[in-house]
């Protein structure tokens, strides 16, 4: 089981959904962006790391939204999901992700999530 943190990070009533690029089986869609766990590791440390290594900024780690495990064929993950403040920086697709977008969560249902994401989508808006 790997441990993944999500951002739930939020601007003018969205939130921030990237297309990943990587692996295969997840190539091309949407998520909250986030990483893997280091051994070790605090989910608001991961966050803050992830957020600077994969889109250049820096952002507060707030409340618990949603605990996803799911069961990929490669793989089976908890995905601990959280809000985040945007402190600063400005955002760019530095690994992982070819394309951002701020959506509205009443439309999160319409994107095509990774399936471990759609839980956290759906405590968003419900």
């Amino acid at each position: 089981m790997i441990r993944v943190a999500a951002a739930v990070l939020r601007r003018e009533g969205r939130v921030l959904l990237c297309r990943r690029t990587r692996p295969d089986y997840l190539a091309g869609k949407w998520e909250f962006p986030g990483g893997k766990i280091e051994p070790g590791e605090s989910v608001a440390a991961c966050l803050e790391r992830e957020l600077l290594e994969e889109l250049g900024i820096r952002g507060r780690v707030g409340a618990h939204v949603a605990t996803v495990v799911h069961h990929y064929e490669a793989l089976s993950l908890e995905l601990i999901a959280h809000e985040v403040a945007w402190i600063e920086g400005e955002l760019r697709l530095l690994a992982e992700h070819d394309a951002a977008r701020w959506v509205l969560p009443g439309e999160l249902d319409a994107w095509d999530l990774a399936a471990a994401d759609r839980p956290i989508a759906q405590a968003l808006v419900g």
